[in-house]
């Protein structure tokens, strides 16, 4: 049985940590509210975007011309943009967009396709900087994202799919639905579907049979499919930027759920500690005063 000094070592340990835990539980609490809040800001743009978007290609009449709407008939080549965190202890939220991104390409080179990364933060960097072939990776800006690491990844996907060095794009990332809890997302980048766009940005209020789309009673200069090539980059932008920002609010959340566990089950530690300090603190009186019981009886027997 332990002795009393090495429990009371132990419930000091398990209480730094608990402080520890609960600090950071704060930290991240703090951080979600202001994270959450630039996610929410950012939506609006991309959503006029996209409905902008939707009515130009919908009026492009040979929209299939545009390099960025092309399908190819097979993934020879494919790109997966994986976004994790710079720092962990955030429970799964690294490892779940790691196997994400492993599952999605361990299908294309199952066919016989080369899978590329492009790894946002520091995890997914370590991650696959041993595993495939990381083309481009960011580090540092996890928790604030800018648009310029947006803007070098949607320069890089729209050139390489233009040029017909990528056949498919895809996204993993985790939304932040609210303060607690996480969606793991795998959006479909590249090739751009119209149709496709239009049922995952969903209904407006107030529309139950889809998207709100700007009324297409205008005429394009010099024509809707030369517009459609000049959004098409700026949509693509615009999604990878947001789903920075999304991931950002999504990993304090993280954050705050993994340290909110960790403060619980210290406590319980503690009390489970406690209470083995008093039954052996207990045992040892008793054994004290049975040994100073015996050797006076002893005394008076003599």
């Amino acid at each position: 049985m332990a002795n009393l000094r090495d429990i009371r070592k132990r419930i000091s340990s398990v209480q730094s940590t608990e402080q520890i835990t609960r600090t950071m539980e704060m930290v991240s609490t703090a951080k979600i509210r202001r994270a959450l809040d630039r996610a929410m800001q950012a939506e609006p743009y991309k959503a006029a975007l996209t409905d902008v978007m939707l009515t130009v290609a919908q009026d492009a009449e040979v929209a299939g011309n545009n390099p960025m709407l092309k399908r190819r008939d097979e993934v020879q080549r494919g790109l997966v943009i994986v976004i994790s965190s710079d720092r962990g202890l955030a429970g799964g939220f690294n490892v779940g967009a790691a196997r994400a991104a492993e599952k999605i390409m361990g299908g294309w080179e199952r066919a016989g396709a080369k899978a590329e990364v492009i790894a946002c933060g520091r995890k997914a960097t370590e991650y696959f900087r041993h595993h495939t072939n990381l083309v481009m990776h960011f580090e540092g800006n996890s928790a604030e994202p800018n648009l310029e690491d947006a803007r070098m990844i949607s320069s890089y996907v729209c050139r390489a799919y233009a040029a017909g060095e990528l056949d498919r794009v895809e996204l993993v990332y985790h939304h932040a639905r609210n303060r607690v809890d996480q969606d793991l997302r795998v959006e479909h980048l590249l090739p751009l579907d119209p149709e496709a766009v239009a049922m995952a940005h969903g209904p407006r209020k107030n529309d139950t049979e889809g998207p709100s789309r700007v009324s297409s009673s205008f005429k394009f200069v010099p024509s809707a499919e030369h517009v459609l090539g000049e959004l098409v980059p700026s949509y693509i932008l615009t999604v990878i930027h947001q789903a920075l920002i999304d991931s950002a609010a999504a990993e304090q959340g993280a954050r705050r759920k993994a340290m909110h566990s960790a403060t619980e089950n210290a406590t319980a530690i503690v009390a489970t500690l406690t209470r083995t300090y008093n039954r052996v603190r207990q045992a040892s009186i008793t054994t004290e005063i049975n040994e100073i019981v015996g050797g006076a009886s002893a005394l008076e027997e003599q």
